[in-house]
């Protein structure tokens, strides 16, 4: 009789003690799948955020940008290849330093231009090489009397090899 009783006090025991157990991991399951969910969605978030960052700061997708120099009478279809072209016609020069870019080539090779992307109405960023040495600089311009392109230099920097 003690034997029966010890015995189904021990079943209940592990019963009980297996059903804490279950209890347990169900709810570290639960939540784990919360936060996994929550993971997800952060992760969905920040993929779009990431297709719409492609589109920041360009002057292509910027349309306060465009209306301004259209409301000036330039066609935004002409007037990018015209800004980008004036900019790489200045690696063009006989003098010993660029006109823009504002570090000297320290090697037998000419400082020049190589990528420029225009970021709104106003600047625009650039890198520039002779090879060797390379560096990145954020430009303003502007057109004065609807002919005269200027550029003026804001910032620039010269990375080491």
């Amino acid at each position: 009789m003690y034997l029966f009783i010890f015995t189904l006090l021990l079943v209940i025991f592990q019963f009980v003690n297996a059903k804490n157990i279950i209890e347990s991991y169900d709810q570290k399951l639960t939540k784990y799948m919360e936060k996994n969910s929550q993971l997800e969605d952060s992760i969905r978030f920040m993929e779009d955020n990431k297709a719409t960052d492609l589109y920041s700061f360009k002057f292509d997708t910027n349309d306060d940008a465009m209306t301004y120099w259209e409301n000036d009478g330039y066609r935004i279809s002409e007037f990018v290849p015209f800004i980008k072209d004036e900019l790489m016609s200045l690696n063009i020069y006989d003098a010993e330093d660029h006109p823009l870019v504002p570090y000297a080539s320290m090697t037998e090779n000419k400082m020049l231009i190589d990528q420029i992307r225009m970021i709104n109405h106003k600047w625009i960023a650039a890198s520039f090489t002779d090879g060797t040495y390379w560096g990145e600089m954020l430009l303003g311009y502007d057109i004065e009397d609807k002919k005269n392109l200027k550029f003026k230099v804001i910032a620039s920097i010269l990375y080491q090899p």
